[in-house]
């Protein structure tokens, strides 16, 4: 299998979030557990923005999805 192309760090970096794992770790201790029937875009915490642009990420099955797959894991 090989390695994700893109970090967590990027992917909070891209939704205009900070990337730093202190950062990400709060954000996920913040957020979670978010309910099993909510998509992952559709979580009240999100922006429109970063909502539409994580959709985008999972639809398009772009080099993003996995570790937004990843993040949707964490924040359960």
């Amino acid at each position: 299998m090989e390695a994700p192309i893109h970090s967590m760090e990027l992917l909070f970096q891209q939704l205009g979030l900070d990337g730093t794992n202190k950062a990400v770790a709060y954000f996920i201790d913040k957020n979670a557990p978010i309910a099993d029937d909510v998509k992952l875009h559709e979580a009240d915490f999100w922006t429109s923005s970063q909502s539409e642009c994580l959709k985008e990420m999972v639809d398009e099955d772009a080099d993003w999805a996995e570790i937004v797959d990843q993040l949707n894991v964490l924040l359960r």
